[in-house]
């Protein structure tokens, strides 16, 4: 099982950027996908998931608004749709990714069987 994230990169602050996870033998239609992202000195944030039943979504409260997470299951793919970008976004970004996570271990990146190797994302002022 292989998660690759992509699509990060240097952007202005309130410009948007959107990243990428696709996964390879493994189906993102029957898991839960998550974002979390790490910045220097920190723990892993949790950024936005979305649920394998029923694509329900759910965002920290710092994204809510500017975030969007969506999945396109014929490409295998989870998105990250990132808008109005600020200083404090920058991060590595990770997607992760479970079958059997459930709503209430969906938000700690511990929880998921995959993880990918993360994509640098850095807003500049």
């Amino acid at each position: 099982v292989q998660l690759q994230a992509s699509g990060g990169g240097l952007v202005q602050a309130g410009g948007s950027l959107r990243l990428s996870c696709a996964a390879s033998g493994f189906t993102f239609r029957r898991a839960t996908v998550a974002w979390f992202r790490q910045a220097p000195g920190k723990d892993h944030e949790f950024v936005a998931r979305i649920f394998r039943s029923d694509g329900d979504t759910a965002y920290a409260d710092s994204v809510k608004g500017r975030f969007t997470i969506s999945r396109d299951t014929a490409k295998n793919t989870v998105y990250l749709q990132m808008n109005s970008l600020k200083p404090e976004d920058t991060a590595v970004y990770y997607c992760a990714a479970g079958s059997r996570v459930i709503w209430s271990s969906s938000f700690k990146i511990s929880n998921y069987e995959h993880k990918g190797q993360g994509t640098q994302v850095t807003v500049s002022s």
